[in-house]
C-alpha cells in the first residue's frame, strides 16, 4: 500500500474518532432543537399578534432555512475538521452519487432554495396547485406542505413548482380578495339586487373595507336559459377566514332576496 493511501487512512480515522462523532450528533440535536423553538415561538407570535401572521411565518421559514444549511456546513467544518484533500475528494464522490442516485432529490433541494428567494409565493399564502387549494404551511428544503381547506395536508416535492403553474391569492398578504356570485332571472330588479349584495358584502364582519367592494353584472347561461350573474368582490381581512367570510354574505344575501321576492332564473 503507498504512503499516500496511508495517510488518507490515517487522516479519515482521525476525522471518525469517537469524541468528534459524538460532538456532531450533538451539533445535529442542537439545530434541530432549535429549530423547533423557533417554531414554537413564531406559533406564540402568531396567536398574539394575528394581524401578523403571515410575517412570523416566513420569519420563521428563513431562519430554518438558515439553522438548516449554515448548521450542518459549520458542524462538518468545525468538528470533524476535515483536511482539504479529503474534503474535496468527498465533495467529488458525493457530487458524482449524488448526480445519479438522489437527482430528484437535489432537484427538490435546489429548488427550495431558489424558492426562498425568488418566492413565487410564501409562507401563509393561500395557492392552487395542480388541483389542490389550500394554505402553505411549510416551506423545507425538500418539499412544500399545503394544508387544504378540508383540513388535508399536501405535500409536494419543490422541483414541482419549478416547472407547473402554481397561483397565489393573496401573495404574502394578510388580507385575500373573495368572489361571490349570484343568478337572476333577466327580469329581476337588478337595481335592488345589487344593493343588497354590496351591502351585505360591505357589513360582513369579515370583510377588509381598506380595500374597496365592488359589485359586477353580466348575462350568462345558465342550465340553457339566459340569467343575469351579479358578482361581488371584495377582501376578507385574513385568508383563513375565506369560507367564512363566503358563507356569511351567501346566507344573508339569499335570504334578503326571498324576502324582497328578487327573482331567480327558472328551472327546468
Amino acid at each position: 500500500m503507498e504512503s499516500t493511501d496511508l495517510e488518507n487512512i490515517s487522516a479519515l480515522m482521525a476525522i471518525l474518532r469517537v469524541e468528534r462523532l459524538m460532538a456532531l450528533a450533538l451539533g445535529i440535536a442542537v439545530i434541530y432543537l432549535l429549530a423547533k423553538g423557533v417554531q414554537r415561538i413564531s406559533t406564540n407570535l402568531q396567536k398574539s399578534y394575528p394581524s401578523k401572521r403571515v410575517v412570523f411565518l416566513q420569519i420563521a421559514t428563513m431562519l430554518n432555512f438558515t439553522l438548516y444549511i449554515f448548521g450542518s456546513i459549520s458542524l462538518v467544518y468545525f468538528i470533524l475538521r476535515p483536511p482539504k484533500e479529503i474534503l474535496l475528494a468527498v465533495a467529488g464522490s458525493a457530487a458524482v452519487a449524488i448526480g445519479i442516485s438522489l437527482k430528484d432529490i437535489v432537484a427538490s433541494v435546489v429548488a427550495g432554495v431558489i424558492l426562498l428567494f425568488d418566492r413565487p409565493f410564501q409562507v401563509g399564502d393561500r395557492v392552487s396547485f395542480n388541483g389542490n387549494y389550500g394554505e402553505i404551511i411549510s416551506i423545507g428544503l425538500r418539499k412544500v406542505q399545503l394544508n387544504t381547506l378540508d383540513d388535508n395536508l399536501v405535500t409536494i416535492p419543490n422541483s414541482r413548482f419549478l416547472t407547473d403553474v402554481v397561483a397565489s391569492g393573496n401573495a404574502g398578504a394578510l388580507d385575500m380578495m373573495i368572489v361571490v356570485d349570484f343568478h337572476l332571472a333577466p327580469d329581476a330588479d337588478l337595481d335592488l339586487a345589487k344593493s343588497i349584495v354590496k351591502e351585505i358584502t360591505t357589513t360582513s364582519r369579515f370583510a377588509y373595507l381598506k380595500k374597496p367592494v365592488t359589485v359586477l353584472t353580466s348575462e350568462v347561461i345558465v342550465a340553457e336559459r339566459i340569467a343575469v350573474k351579479v358578482r361581488a368582490k371584495a377582501y376578507v381581512i385574513d385568508c383563513r377566514f375565506e369560507k367564512a367570510f363566503e358563507s356569511d354574505v351567501v346566507s344573508r344575501v339569499l335570504k334578503v332576496f326571498n324576502e324582497n321576492s328578487i327573482k331567480r332564473p327558472l328551472r327546468m
